[in-house]
């Protein structure tokens, strides 16, 4: 009887042990599969975000030119100097 061979079982037990840890990184590591996936969908939410931001300085831009010196929009001044100081006119009506 010949006595088995232990140096080829080490050798596969050790390839696949590596092969388990390199298909485990592959999926769940820094770079992995799940990794990419949320940074796909953080992108997403970034790029949403961004067009929210771009319409709110579309509409300060806006708002910016409509009481800037070259042009005055005279109800939006009325409006926001009645919200600043907290008045109003004679002829509204105040709902709380």
């Amino acid at each position: 009887m010949s006595k088995p061979a232990i140096g080829p079982l080490i050798f596969f037990a050790i390839a696949f042990a590596l092969s388990l840890y390199f298909m485990f990184a592959a999926v769940q590591g820094d770079y992995g599969l799940f990794r990419r996936a949320e940074i796909l969908a953080e992108a997403y939410y970034m790029r949403v975000q961004l067009t929210v931001v771009r319409a709110d300085v579309a509409r300060m831009e806006n708002l910016t030119h409509r009481l800037s010196d070259d042009y005055l929009d005279l109800d939006l001044l009325d409006e926001q100097a009645r919200s600043v100081l907290g008045m109003v006119r004679a002829d509204e009506i105040v709902i709380r």
